[in-house]
């Protein structure tokens, strides 16, 4: 048997967990730059979940220049969600669409923590979990993304 490869998940649908940090790093830069309008974000206190829906930017379909660059609508959930806060995003303003940068996990103590969603333009939403319990899930068919452009970060 041998270790799955990044390739492997070129054409078929994402459907990974994360349940520590190093895992959460692997699932961070797959949900770098997808971007969500603030209205597809949600707290479930009572199920301790919280859920975005994402418009992900494929970045393990490789940037060859061979095919336009591809997005995919994605469900990112974590569980044992305590509390939920947030920097920088007006949930007022439900035409806001935001982009994901990173999610980080500073840990505390006996597997408890909080997972940092850093999002572009000085946002941030902050989890505090009492576990790592995180998965992305692709639920919809890869598409062009509308700038037909990959995304850039200034060096």
């Amino acid at each position: 048997m041998t270790d799955a490869r990044f390739e492997d998940g070129r054409e078929k649908p994402l459907n990974l967990g994360a349940q520590d940090a190093d895992e959460l790093q692997v699932l961070s830069a797959l949900i770098q730059d997808a971007i969500f309008p603030i209205t597809e974000m949600t707290w479930q206190v009572k199920q301790r979940r919280f859920g975005l829906l994402l418009n992900r930017f494929r970045w393990e379909d490789g940037v060859r220049g061979q095919t336009a660059p591809e997005r995919v609508q994605s469900i990112l959930v974590v569980d044992n969600v305590m509390s939920v806060a947030s920097q920088g995003v007006d949930r007022a303003e439900t035409d806001m669409i935001l982009s994901v940068l990173s999610a980080t996990f500073e840990a505390g103590g006996d597997g408890a923590g909080d997972i940092v969603f850093t999002l572009a333009g000085d946002g941030a939403i902050r989890l505090s979990i009492e576990a790592i319990e995180v998965t992305l899930k692709d639920v919809t068919r890869p598409y062009v993304a509308p700038s037909k452009k990959v995304p850039k970060h200034p060096e």
